[in-house]
């Protein structure tokens, strides 16, 4: 199983983590973002998007964080990871929705425009991370993990971009919900990091 990977990516690291804590075997290959390698043959092949992560399992091939996060659950992990039940499973999908959204049009877009020196609306991204953080404080307030009160893909999933968001100028002080819940992440059993974190 391969995982068209990039180092600094939080969605690919998203991946990494949730393979490691699972402890899902992957064999990464690095692809040459800086360089367009994802905007070309062969990658076009494997994803038309032009995006990463893409992961590989034999003939088939997962496109997006989330979906990856999803497929390797159900079909490698322990049930705990993703739920079967539907109110168990709704509330991962939710949070896996945040992750596709408030997350990563809040703190990804500030990191990307701090470190990256992408050109998009910081202020924007910065009102987002703000009321993204406050919410995910205070639902971090009456609980120690996003969904069914233990870890899922749903921590996985929110977790890099939360964790990387002093690289976009959006501190993590105001929040010691949001901390405290980065705390139990890096404790898990297996944890990897990536830089900046």
């Amino acid at each position: 199983m391969r995982l068209h990977d990039l180092e600094l990516s939080g969605n690919c690291y998203k991946v990494r983590l949730f393979a490691a804590l699972a402890q899902i075997p992957i064999e990464r290959v690095a692809v040459d973002f800086m360089g367009g390698e994802h905007q070309r043959l062969p990658f076009l092949e494997l994803n038309p998007w032009g995006e990463i992560p893409v992961l590989v399992d034999g003939e088939r091939v997962v496109r997006d964080s989330q979906a990856i996060l999803v497929y390797l659950a159900a079909q490698y992990a322990d049930e705990a990871w993703l739920p079967r039940d539907p109110a168990g499973l709704a509330e991962v999908v939710h949070w896996l929705s945040r992750a596709a959204n408030e997350v990563q049009h809040g703190p990804n877009a500030a990191r990307l425009v701090d470190k990256f020196g992408y050109c998009l609306d910081k202020a924007k991204a910065l009102r987002r991370s703000a009321r993204l953080l406050g919410l995910l404080d205070g639902h971090l307030a009456q609980r120690s993990w996003l969904a069914c009160e233990r870890p899922t893909v749903a921590d996985c999933a929110v977790f890099p971009y939360v964790a990387l968001a002093p690289e976009g100028g959006v501190a993590h002080e105001p929040y010691p919900h949001v901390r405290q819940w980065i705390e139990r992440v890096k404790a898990l059993p297996r944890f990897v990091s990536m830089q900046g974190i």
